[in-house]
């Protein structure tokens, strides 16, 4: 007590003088004031003509985190306005250099393994939630590997079984018999993000996943999956190990999850067969009888990782794509009745009124189901920017440009679609502007697409050929060897949620209008700003 006394004594002799304190003060503004200073002076007097513009900060490190955190499309309109196509911009410190437009899209996304990297950018935020060797902490060729085989897990037999799971789930979630009662009247609001969420994970665990690990959300595996979550913080892009309290449930969480799934697979080996019962095919089915090119199986913890990274990829995109598109939907009754009637046209009714089942044909029977996905998608991508290492000097055609290797680039495929030379009002969601390509539709607006026919590229990075895909404008799944391989399962869930939904029930806004909630970007996925609230009446059945 002695020592801590003294120590108080001290302090109080110290810094208890007023005088001393504003001391103190003023020495920390003037640090500030001169360190604003020489940044601003720096920007001015010591511009490299070799490097894209700078975008004007005031404050060093931070420079323009904060604006371009609360909403990344104005910030990125904005800064093109001023800077055009390219430009640079400092995050947190790092100079992050954006290529907006199709050629900014191929020249990062389709980028030279030698020029680019993402294992740097996203492995200290995911490897500690998916686990190790998987995804970014592996090799890329391995990586391309993993992808092949989740690839070839969803074959068309797979997403056939997952339309009939998907549509189930569907049903019981907005039963009136459903043990949570959110749905028990036949009229009522909700919050939709949250509801969505918890739909998409369910539906995406009992068809990718398996009905053992569907069983298991009604219990434990939802916390741990809200724990794990938590874990996709920006923050963690710096400093994934600090010892925070959602960084230690994080941990935690991982690895009761990571145990789970090998409990599952030791079990299926017991029983002599790689499926639960012989019954199913889920994607832990096919991971199970594969293997890597050196001939080693895939080794039951990868299994395990590859399966929660599955999870939170895909669940993330989906919950809040599906949340956008009935919040798009109570905006517009008009495209709600029509989407009911296509489906009475193409499917046929049964005797009682109902329409009689869905399957994965007909999911390319249903025009505007598709365009309803794809409009949504187009406005609202999860995901509003992509991130890379440059790795070499990399130039930028029809540009003085040299990006040098301390920088990082950003493509955001979500602005092209925002731009009016490809899409004509592009905030204004209207499914029906897909009814013609945008070729035809927008030709007049695009004069040189007229006299130019686009022959899609295709690439084979290890997990088979795939779509370069970057000269679109409509890149909502990213593109080259990193591109989206879940793309065709996130299609036939949220179609398959959307037809389902639209069967039982008609939406609206509260205040009967137009409006949509803003959007929430303080997450990593962009999402509806909480709460999205509309309300909901069970359609009668005729």
């Amino acid at each position: 007590m002695g020592l801590l006394q003294d120590a108080a004594a001290a302090f109080d002799s110290h810094f208890g003088n007023t005088a001393t304190w504003k001391l103190v003060t003023l020495g920390f503004i003037s640090f500030v004031t001169i360190a604003i200073l020489l940044n601003v002076a720096k920007q001015i007097l010591f511009r490299n003509k070799n490097e894209p513009p700078l975008v004007f900060h005031w404050v060093p490190v931070i420079g323009s985190t904060i604006s371009y955190g609360i909403d990344p499309y104005k910030f990125f309109f904005t800064c093109r306005e001023k800077y055009g196509d390219v430009f640079t911009f400092i995050l947190l410190g790092k100079k992050t250099t954006v290529v907006l437009g199709t050629k900014g899209n191929d020249f990062i996304l389709n980028g030279k393994l030698k020029d680019v990297n993402a294992e740097e950018i996203y492995t200290p935020l995911t490897t500690p939630v998916f686990g190790k060797d998987v995804v970014y902490d592996c090799p890329n060729s391995k990586l391309m590997e993993q992808k092949k085989f989740v690839k070839y897990g969803l074959t068309s037999s797979a997403l056939q079984s997952y339309v009939t799971l998907i549509s189930e789930e569907v049903r019981q979630f907005f039963s009136r018999d459903n043990p949570s009662k959110k749905f028990a009247s036949t009229s009522g609001t909700v919050d939709l993000p949250p509801a969505m969420a918890e739909l998409t994970i369910y539906t995406a665990s009992r068809s990718l996943q398996g009905k053992e690990v569907r069983e298991r959300f009604d219990s434990t595996f939802a916390d741990l999956y809200h724990y794990l979550d938590m874990g996709f913080t920006p923050i963690n892009f710096m400093l994934p190990w600090a010892p925070l309290p959602q960084n230690r449930r994080r941990d935690y969480a991982q690895k009761k999850m990571a145990e789970t799934y090998q409990s599952i697979i030791q079990e299926r080996r017991k029983a002599g067969d790689s499926k639960s019962g012989g019954a199913e095919e889920d994607m832990i089915t096919n991971l199970m009888q594969c293997t890597y090119k050196d001939g080693n199986p895939i080794p039951d913890h990868e299994i395990a990782h590859i399966m929660i990274a599955l999870l939170m990829a895909g669940q993330h995109s989906s919950s809040s794509t599906s949340s956008w598109i009935l919040l798009r939907l109570a905006s517009r009754p008009d495209i709600q009745e029509e989407l009911l009637q296509e489906q009475k046209d193409v499917l046929g009714v049964n005797e009682d009124g109902t329409i009689k089942d869905l399957s994965y044909p007909d999911l390319s029977r249903l025009p505007l189901l598709n365009q309803v996905v794809k409009e949504t998608l187009r406005i609202h991508a999860p995901i509003h920017s992509i991130l890379r290492k440059v790795k070499s000097p990399m130039p930028l055609e029809g540009t003085p440009y040299v990006i040098p290797p301390t920088h990082t680039l950003l493509a955001a495929p979500g602005c092209t679609s925002r731009m009016e030379s490809h899409f004509p009002e592009p905030l204004k969601w209207e499914p029906h502007r897909w009814d013609e390509s945008p070729a035809q539709k927008y030709e007049h607006l695009v004069p040189a697409m007229m006299h130019e026919t686009i022959v899609e590229e295709k690439e084979d990075y290890g997990y088979g050929l795939v779509s370069k895909g970057a000269a679109s404008p409509y890149l909502p799944f990213g593109a080259g060897r990193h591109r989206c391989i879940g793309e065709q399962f996130a299609y036939t869930q949220l179609q398959t949620i959307t037809a389902m939904v639209n069967r039982e029930f008609k939406f609206q806004n509260p205040d009967g209008g137009e409006t949509v909630p803003e959007t929430d970007y303080t997450s990593l996925f962009s999402r509806p700003l909480s709460p999205a609230v509309i309300k909901w009446e069970r359609r009668e059945k005729h």
